[in-house]
């Protein structure tokens, strides 16, 4: 009798935290913002690590059309985020950081395909060098409808720069890129993730509409349009389980949040 009891409060608990964590789990819901870096094949390359082979990713976009995914301009997801007005949960952003030449031979064709919008964050100091996308091709991809953000000059890690070599690199980047693309840019994209409340404030200061970061911050939620979290997408994170958990929009529920700088 003792254990028949037993097992129907285990049982009644059980229920009731199930109960709130359905209750709960929807409040998290946060729009994906894909980011990708490399989009090639060279199993030597240094930048594996960061690397999504053309296969995948072409698999992937496939899978974002197949499955009807609603997929937005970063623009569009930071609008709806200041107004806080609730999306489509199959919605999703496609990013891109350091505006590889790969981008352009073996992304933008699949982005064309299906009609999808991306936002690539361009190092503007590095743009023309070998192995990043030279100005004809960011201008060809530009009349395609894709969009252009700034990855600062140089690519440092911001939070360790002093005031002005910060605001060297996070607006005059953006200067640089507006007088070649002949339009604002609007967003800013944090090499590798960091930023503090200094290097917020100069990006606000700037001009810019919002920044993406990666997974840093301590917020599960994209409620800050100047620290938006990414999912990262490479080679080792391409099984479709892990792929379902990426797209969900509950990905942030179940990862460590990072210090962010």
């Amino acid at each position: 009798m003792r254990m028949k009891r037993f097992a129907l409060r285990a049982g009644f608990i059980l229920l009731v935290l199930l109960s709130g964590f359905a209750v709960w789990l929807p409040s998290q819901y946060m729009v994906p913002i894909l980011m990708y870096h490399h989009v090639g094949d060279n199993p030597r390359s240094k930048s594996q690590a960061s690397m999504v082979s053309p296969e995948n990713f072409a698999r992937q976009m496939k899978y974002l059309h197949d499955h009807r995914y609603h997929v937005m301009s970063l623009d569009e997801l930071v609008t709806a985020i200041a107004q806080k007005r609730d999306l489509p949960r199959n919605s999703v952003v496609i990013t891109f950081d350091d505006g590889y030449e790969n981008n352009y031979t073996r992304a933008f064709p699949v982005l064309r395909q299906y009609g999808f919008p991306a936002t690539i964050f361009l190092i503007s100091d590095l743009v023309g060098e070998e192995g990043y996308l030279t100005w004809e091709q960011i201008r060809e991809m530009q009349a395609a409808g894709l969009s252009f953000g700034s990855h600062t000059r140089r690519h440092p890690f911001l939070p360790v720069l002093d005031d002005a070599s910060a605001r060297d690199e996070i607006i005059n980047s953006r200067k640089i890129l507006e007088e070649k693309l002949g339009q604002p840019v609007l967003y800013l994209a944090y090499p590798s993730g960091g930023y503090n409340e200094k290097i917020e404030q100069i990006t606000r200061e700037a001009g810019y509409k919002g920044a993406v970061t990666t997974n840093r911050g301590f917020a599960r939620l994209n409620r800050d349009v100047y620290a938006l979290k990414r999912v990262r997408f490479v080679n080792k994170s391409s099984r479709w389980p892990t792929i379902w958990l990426q797209l969900s929009g509950y990905y942030n529920v179940f990862r460590q949040p990072r210090d962010p700088d």
